[in-house]
């Protein structure tokens, strides 16, 4: 009964599941990083496979605590004897017991000292607590992640959007060199060139537009999105220029990175390990108790018919005395893991240090890169508006044209690519810095 109980109940979270994902696919025709992310926190398969670890650990944890509950079981035998075992008895040999013999015998057992379970006792908070962090790590890696998917969709995007703006601007071109060629103002060279340059866009944007086919597979794949269903996503660029936007005087406080804090939870788990090992000269020490029925006669079909019970109660105490060396070695071995820890500490502090200046410089760099496109895109946009007036006019060759064309479609692209450069750069440096929490 339970094993179909189950099953529907697996059903139900399927299907419940499924069409929860299915309302989360439709919600918006254009989702924000915020949304993404929020989404993958939720259903990224990786990261539910660390919620179940959790799960796992709580039972574990639990399982290691009954110890403290009373262990009751039951054990029972039904022997016959060919030969009796033989006894002395006033001098004289004789058989001992009877051929036929069943026992039922129900025991208890109550710890009163246990190292094992002491230990499960103490460092239950912890383990849980180490199993949480372990989340969050993945947390916070699954969140950098999509952003940086999310961040790469929008540069192809945008890319594709330069692209298309440059192939309408080629069409007028090839309109115009087209039309003062058929009115022989100017020879064939400088629609043959229009229609080489604008070829060359069209398959540019062909092949960006597969690009982002493969790019969203893998932002889907991320977020654990359904990959036969619609996922679009846009941006204002102003905006994300407001959002790449970092104060770049914040000090790093490594006390803040999820590694570090895992570090020290670590060392508290080998602390206690450490006192578990010394435990280990220590007793064990339980209550027992028992209750026997004994059954015996010499013919099978009675043997039931004659009971001779007992029933005791006691303590029993386990102590090593000498184990080889054995207890002392797991001491040592236990301190030299609390100073392999204390030493992983030193070098997670001057890591962080390191990865956070590192971020911090790739950052800065890119931040005045990032201005020196923006204006070179400004120059670029007058250059190749003042040239096509001017070619309109006679004035300059349709080269010239060409050529100012160039450089605004790499001065877009290059700027997009520097805005976008410093989106991940910030995420890099939030990483850094521990501010990303999830």
């Amino acid at each position: 009964m339970k094993k179909y109980i189950y099953l529907i109940s697996c059903f139900l979270f399927c299907f419940t599941t499924g069409r929860s994902q299915e309302r989360d696919s439709i919600i918006s025709d254009s989702v924000s990083v915020e949304a993404c992310v929020s989404y993958a926190l939720q259903h990224y398969p990786l990261l539910q496979q660390s919620v179940v670890y959790e799960a796992l650990t709580s039972s574990e944890i639990k399982s290691k605590l009954d110890d403290w509950y009373p262990q009751i079981g039951v054990n029972g035998t039904v022997q016959h004897d060919f030969q009796l075992p033989r006894s002395v008895v006033g001098g004289q040999i004789k058989n001992a017991g009877l051929t036929n013999n069943s026992a039922v015998q129900f025991g208890l057992t109550q710890n009163i000292f246990n190292r094992d379970a002491l230990l499960a006792s103490q460092t239950k908070n912890m383990v849980m607590k180490a199993a949480k962090q372990d989340t969050k790590a993945e947390k916070i890696d699954v969140a950098v992640g999509v952003s940086k998917a999310y961040y790469d969709v929008l540069l192809t995007q945008q890319q594709i959007n330069v692209l298309n703006e440059d192939i309408l601007r080629l069409k007028r071109s090839l309109k115009d060199a087209t039309s003062q060629y058929n009115a022989g103002v100017v020879d064939k060279i400088d629609y043959k060139r229009a229609t080489i340059s604008l070829n060359n866009s069209v398959a540019q944007e062909q092949s960006s537009k597969e690009l982002l086919k493969a790019k969203y597979a893998y932002l889907k794949q991320l977020m654990g999105y359904p990959m036969d269903r619609p996922l679009l996503i846009s941006s204002d660029t102003s905006k994300l220029e407001q959002t790449a936007m970092i104060d770049t005087s914040t000090e790093v406080d490594f006390r803040n990175r999820i590694e570090y804090q895992q570090l020290q939870t670590q060392e508290q788990l080998q602390l206690a390990n450490l006192k578990y090992q010394k435990w280990s000269y220590l007793p064990t020490i339980s209550a027992v108790a028992s209750y026997n029925l004994n059954f015996m006669n010499d013919q099978f079909g009675q043997l039931y018919n004659r009971n001779f019970p007992n029933s005791f109660v006691g303590l029993q105490l386990g102590l090593p005395i000498f184990q080889g060396g054995k207890r002392k070695e797991s001491i040592n071995q236990a301190k030299l893991q609390i100073n392999i820890t204390e030493l992983s500490k030193t070098n997670m502090v001057n890591a962080v240090n390191a990865e956070y200046q590192n971020a911090m410089a790739v950052y800065k760099g890119d931040y005045a890169n990032y201005f020196a496109l923006k204006e070179n895109l400004a120059l670029a946009l007058d250059v190749y508006q003042t040239l096509s007036l001017q070619y309109k006019a006679g004035v300059k060759t349709y080269l010239d044209v060409v050529t100012a064309e160039t450089d605004l479609r790499s001065s877009q692209i290059n700027f997009a690519n520097a805005l976008y450069q410093l989106l991940s750069d910030k995420l890099d440096v939030q990483k850094a810095l521990g501010e990303i929490q999830n």
